[in-house]
C-alpha cells in the first residue's frame, strides 16, 4: 500500500501546487475516504486570492466523493469500499449550534465548513471525514459519482437559498447570477413551485443553463439596470423574493430594491472577497420598516440532507450535471483551476477525476 498521496495545496496566497502529503490514519469516530470524483468551487478561487486566513500548504477542496478506505475504531455501520458522498459542511452534532439546528455554525460562526479552513481539504487522492457516523452518505448504485460530487455544495446551498426565500407556490423569486450555485438555486425555485423566476445573467452559456433548468425570464444585467429591467417585467410590482447567490454589495442592494413590501431576500453569496461593507439603501428597506427580511446561511451538512439530495437525482427529478462543461483528470488540476480563476473557455464547473 502507498504511503504517500498527492494533494492539490495553495502554495502561498495567489499560488496552487500538487504536493505529496502522507495519506492520513482516521480517528476513533473518523473515516478516510479515497477520492474517486470532485468539482473545484469558485470560493477555493476567493481563498487562494486570500479571502479566507489559511495557512501555507493547506489542501484545498470541499466537493469530493470516493469509497472508504478506513474507518476510525468507533464508526459502525459502514464498510470499506463504499461509494460516499460527504458534503462539504461536517458538523458534530454535539455543540450547542448543532443541537439548536444551525450545524454549518458547528461550534462557532461558520464553524461547520472545516475543510481548508481548519483542516485539509478534500481535493487531495484521500481525505478525513471527522464524525463519520454523521457525514458519511453512502451512494445508490444508480447514482454516478459526478451527479452525486454535486451534492456536496452546489445543491445544498443552492436549495437552502430557496428555502430561506419561504416561498410560496406560484411567488415569484429573482436570482441574482447563475453561477453553479445560483444554477442550482434555480433548480431549488423550480422544485418549490416558484410561478416566475428571474434568472439575472450576463453570459450566453449560463443564460442556456438557467431556462434549461427552470427561469422564466432572464435579465442581462449588461443591457441596463437589471433593477429596472426586473420592476418592468413585474409591471412595477417587484418579486416575492430574491436570492444573492453572487456575493457583491450592488447584486446585494438590488435583491433589497427588486423584492416587494414584506419581500424575503436570501444570501448565499460569498462576500469574503470584497472588503466593502454591504449597504442597506433606506428607501429599499422602507427605513428599517417595510417587513423586508434578510435571512442568511452557510450550507446544510450531514447524512440527512445528503439522503434527500441523492434522493432527488436517483428519482430524476433533477440533474445538475449539465453544468459540467470540462473534465479534467487530477493530473491536470492546475488547468482547471486557473479556468476556474479566469471563467476561460464558458467555464462552469469543473469535474475532476482521480484514478
Amino acid at each position: 500500500m502507498p504511503e504517500t498521496m498527492k494533494s492539490f495545496v495553495i502554495k502561498t496566497v495567489g499560488a496552487t501546487e500538487v504536493v505529496e502529503k502522507p495519506i492520513p490514519d482516521p480517528g476513533p469516530e473518523e473515516a478516510i475516504v479515497r477520492t474517486t470524483a470532485a468539482l473545484i468551487c469558485t470560493s477555493d478561487v476567493h481563498t487562494v486570492k486570500g479571502a479566507l486566513p489559511v495557512p501555507d500548504g493547506r489542501t484545498l477542496g470541499h466537493e469530493s466523493v470516493g469509497v472508504i478506505h478506513k474507518l476510525g475504531s468507533a464508526v459502525t455501520g459502514f464498510e470499506e469500499g463504499q461509494r460516499v458522498v460527504v458534503c462539504a459542511v461536517t458538523p458534530c452534532y454535539r455543540c450547542s449550534a448543532c443541537q439548536r439546528g444551525f450545524t454549518s455554525q458547528c461550534g462557532g460562526a461558520l464553524g461547520g465548513y472545516k475543510y481548508t479552513v481548519q483542516m485539509d481539504g478534500n481535493m487531495a487522492e484521500y481525505f478525513v471525514v471527522p464524525a463519520a457516523a454523521a457525514n458519511l452518505t453512502p451512494i445508490p448504485e444508480a447514482i454516478s459519482d459526478e451527479q452525486a460530487a454535486y451534492c456536496c455544495d452546489m445543491l445544498t446551498t443552492g436549495f437552502m437559498g430557496v428555502e430561506h426565500c419561504y416561498l410560496q407556490f406560484g411567488e415569484t423569486v429573482a436570482i441574482f447570477a447563475q453561477g453553479p450555485v445560483g444554477l442550482s438555486a434555480t433548480i431549488g425555485a423550480q422544485l418549490m413551485g416558484a410561478g416566475r423566476i428571474i434568472a439575472v445573467e450576463s453570459r450566453p452559456e449560463r443564460q442556456a443553463l438557467a431556462k434549461r433548468f427552470g427561469a422564466t425570464d432572464i435579465v442581462d444585467f449588461s443591457q441596463g439596470s437589471p433593477v429596472e429591467q426586473i420592476m418592468d417585467l413585474t409591471n412595477g410590482e417587484g418579486t416575492d423574493a430574491a436570492i444573492e447567490a453572487f456575493g457583491f454589495p450592488q447584486t446585494f442592494e438590488d435583491c433589497l430594491r427588486v423584492t416587494k413590501a414584506g419581500g424575503r431576500v436570501s444570501n448565499i453569496g460569498y462576500h469574503g472577497e470584497n472588503p466593502a461593507p454591504l449597504q442597506l439603501p433606506l428607501d429599499a428597506f422602507g427605513l428599517g420598516m417595510n417587513d423586508k427580511s434578510v435571512h442568511t446561511g452557510l450550507c446544510p451538512g450531514g447524512s440527512e440532507r445528503m439522503k434527500r439530495l441523492l434522493r432527488l437525482l436517483g428519482s430524476g427529478r433533477i440533474d445538475p450535471t449539465p453544468m459540467t462543461t470540462h473534465t479534467f483528470g487530477f493530473d491536470r488540476i492546475g488547468e482547471a483551476f486557473e479556468m476556474m480563476t479566469t471563467k476561460a473557455d464558458g467555464i462552469v464547473k469543473p469535474l475532476i477525476t482521480f484514478p
